[in-house]
């Protein structure tokens, strides 16, 4: 991770990891389940050569708190992200989010005044309330004894991580090793069932319609060949009617975690919708 600052910051009594690049107009990068800020290494140089680029490990994944008590709900996300920028002192900002961190980050950018989200873009996320057969199925393992252990194991993670690119072979042995090593532990890995399961449809009905009205500009990179979101084309057909000015990028030999599988042309992408 050449070029890229790790950094902690204490926030909303959680003490926050993130990756650091680049200087100017922040933009926030923001990970899904089970990846951690490891997940943008690739994209954020390209982004740093105009942006001050923030990967954050949410709470419950990466490097940072990983409490066991915490609801890993809307509200407690939204308190982490408020108090990550605060401590940070960034106001206004473009915002990139990916899978979890969809939901995690629109509701977020929902409850706040408008213009502080000057950009926001959609990588393979989760948007509408009606979820797939996969996310069903997802929830419903991280509630499951045996199913739950199973998923958040070593094993687990890594196939995870295979199921979602469309060429196993991409993933070299450090990149899953990376992606396993924050949840070594029991401890950890209970957080992370938690943090899987944590947000309520309520939720994500106040942020798709708020997506709906939203002005700013957006632009949507998707991988077309997603394992772990099937209806990710739904999605963004969806996305578009919402949002007639949304501009569209699909990859189409490409799977769920888009900045393994292709992090030149993700990389790209969004550097150039930043700039």
């Amino acid at each position: 991770m050449t070029g890229l600052k790790s950094a902690f910051v204490e926030a909303a009594g959680l003490k926050l990891h993130y990756l650091e690049a680049g200087e100017g107009e922040p933009v926030l990068l923001l990970h899904g389940w089970p990846t951690s800020s490891f997940l943008w290494r690739n994209v954020m140089p390209a982004i740093a050569e105009h942006r001050r680029v923030i990967a954050l490990d949410l709470p419950g994944f990466g490097r940072s708190d990983k409490p066991l008590d915490a609801s890993y709900s809307f509200r407690f996300f939204n308190r982490a992200i408020d108090g990550f920028l605060d401590a940070l002192g960034i106001e206004r900002l473009g915002l990139a989010v990916h899978d979890l961190g969809g939901p995690v980050g629109l509701h977020w950018a929902s409850q706040q005044p408008a213009g502080r989200v000057e950009r926001l873009a959609l990588l393979n996320t989760l948007v509408y309330p009606r979820p797939s057969w996969a996310v069903i199925a997802f929830v419903t393992a991280c509630w499951t004894p045996g199913l739950r252990a199973l998923l958040t194991s070593e094993w687990g993670l890594k196939t995870s991580m295979r199921i979602g690119v469309s060429d196993p072979a991409r993933l070299a042995p450090d990149t899953l090793e990376g992606t396993c090593a924050p949840f070594a532990d029991s401890a950890s890995r209970k957080a992370l069932l938690r943090a899987g399961r944590g947000l309520s449809p309520k939720g994500t009905v106040e942020l798709s319609k708020w997506l709906a009205t939203a002005t700013m500009p957006v632009r949507v990179v998707y991988g077309a060949k997603d394992r772990i979101l099937p209806d990710i084309e739904r999605t963004v057909a969806r996305v578009q009617k919402d949002l007639p000015h949304a501009e569209v990028t699909r990859i189409a030999a490409c799977g769920h975690f888009l900045q393994e599988d292709r992090p030149e042309e993700v990389a790209e992408a969004l550097a150039a919708f930043f700039r």
